[in-house]
């Protein structure tokens, strides 16, 4: 759907990126569509799946989770039952709040959120006894710069 997205369409999901729970009113004035044109395109987006779901952006320290952790993890087994053992726990773990398959020195980052490093290390022991990992090693996010859910549309 990209290659059919016009500059309407990337108005109304730069909108709804800032605020999905802004009303169909106040996007079609901000993106100067009539309240019909602009549900209908809001529709036809999430039919094709463009707008994948909406969702409540939490504040990570207000719950009790404001430390940041990306968590570094290499491999000796690249078989069929370890993937299926990793993953499994990927989903399993809800500290694990992104996770992503890399190419070059590291076979694995994930992000995870924490509230201590006490917490991390509960999480990193649940983790190995879980999974057999070669090599495993965090870094523990100083200072968020930019951490945003927003596409660049």
């Amino acid at each position: 759907m990209a290659d059919t997205l016009d500059e309407i369409d990337r108005r109304i999901l730069r909108q709804l990126q800032r605020d999905a729970a802004i009303g169909t009113d106040a996007l079609a004035d901000a993106v100067g569509l009539s309240r019909n044109a602009c549900w209908r395109r809001v529709k036809l987006l999430e039919g094709a799946g463009t707008i994948a779901r909406r969702v409540a952006i939490v504040d990570p320290a207000a719950v009790g989770l404001g430390l940041s952790v990306f968590v570094m993890v290499r491999t000796n087994r690249h078989d069929r039952d370890w993937l299926t053992l990793f993953e499994r726990t990927v989903r399993d773990l809800p500290e694990i709040v992104g996770a992503h398959r890399m190419a070059g020195d590291l076979d694995y980052v994930l992000r995870v959120r924490v509230g201590s490093v006490a917490d991390y290390d509960r999480f990193y022991q649940r983790l190995i006894a879980r999974v057999p990992l070669s090599d495993i090693s965090a870094s523990f996010v100083m200072d968020d710069i930019k951490d945003t859910t927003a596409l660049p549309v």
